[in-house]
């Protein structure tokens, strides 16, 4: 019996987020750091001859044509003139709309994926290239290594963050990113800073007191994992996360968390598991 390959697409955490500009064209100038979690959503191509692009199963809440594995698919099959297809199964294990990136690592699995089994032998950068068309997180998974960005995000600078256990809380929401950026009390001055600065600990998520206004849900949220410790939230959220000792104390505060909050445990990695 054949069993077909299972490609893992991690979630990430962003350690801070900070907001240094907007430019005239209305994206805004950001400074964060991204570091990979071992929490993944998961999929399985199969490649047809026939240049058809499908996903092959149901997902909750998620349109085949508005699904970024589908539109990263169709996106290389046409700058990169295959004649090939794919069929594609989407495991969904990542909240939607919690900031940890699951559209983002899912479109760049599929890159990585549909260039190795359709033969066509780009390198890293110019699947990144490609993916920043999907999206600004799309590259740091491309590129498989925990980074500080600038820019819109994809200006990617290797990073080498101390790894260990976190615990991941999700309240059930599905938060607005474009909402939270449009939110005219965004700060969006921040002065820029190192990535020393990152490794002092001089850093926040200029997004934070948007979200919490905006989503109770997930002020509640932070407010009670704060009550173990450092509590931050990725991206514009609404996931919150926690740095733990072990897998055990994760475990324990998890078991804890709020009626209509979904979580999990996991380790940090500084490489993408495609390597």
């Amino acid at each position: 019996m054949v069993h077909a390959k299972v490609w893992p697409a991690p979630a990430k955490i962003n350690l801070f987020l900070h907001v240094t500009g907007r430019r005239k064209d209305g994206f805004h100038l950001l400074q964060t750091a991204f570091q990979f979690l071992d929490y993944c959503d998961e999929l399985v191509f199969s490649v047809t001859g026939n240049g058809d692009i499908r996903r092959s199963n149901e997902v909750e809440g998620l349109e085949a044509d508005d699904d970024l594995c589908v539109r990263a698919a169709r996106l290389l099959q046409q700058e990169s003139g295959t004649t090939l297809g794919a069929g594609i199964e989407l495991r969904k294990r990542l909240p939607m709309g919690g900031g940890l990136g699951g559209g983002s690592s899912d479109a760049a699995t599929t890159l990585l994926a549909l260039n190795e089994l359709w033969g066509l032998g780009w390198d890293r950068d110019r699947l990144a290239r490609l993916g920043l068309q999907l999206g600004a997180d799309v590259p740091v998974f491309v590129q498989g290594h925990a980074a500080w960005a600038e820019g819109v995000g994809e200006e990617l600078t290797p990073v080498e963050p101390e790894t260990g256990w976190v615990v991941v809380v999700c309240p059930e929401i599905n938060v607005s990113t474009a909402r939270v950026f449009a939110d005219p009390e965004l700060t969006r001055n921040t002065p820029a800073i190192t990535i020393r600065d990152l490794y002092a600990g001089r850093v926040g998520n200029d997004l934070l007191a948007v979200v919490q206004r905006l989503y109770p849900e997930v002020d509640q949220t932070l407010q009670w994992l704060s009550g173990f410790g450092s509590a931050q939230l990725t991206g514009s959220g609404g996931c919150v996360f926690l740095k733990v000792s072990d897998q055990g104390q994760g475990e324990e505060i998890l078991n804890q968390r709020p009626s209509r909050c979904c979580g999990f445990v996991a380790q940090t990695m500084n490489r993408h598991p495609i390597q």
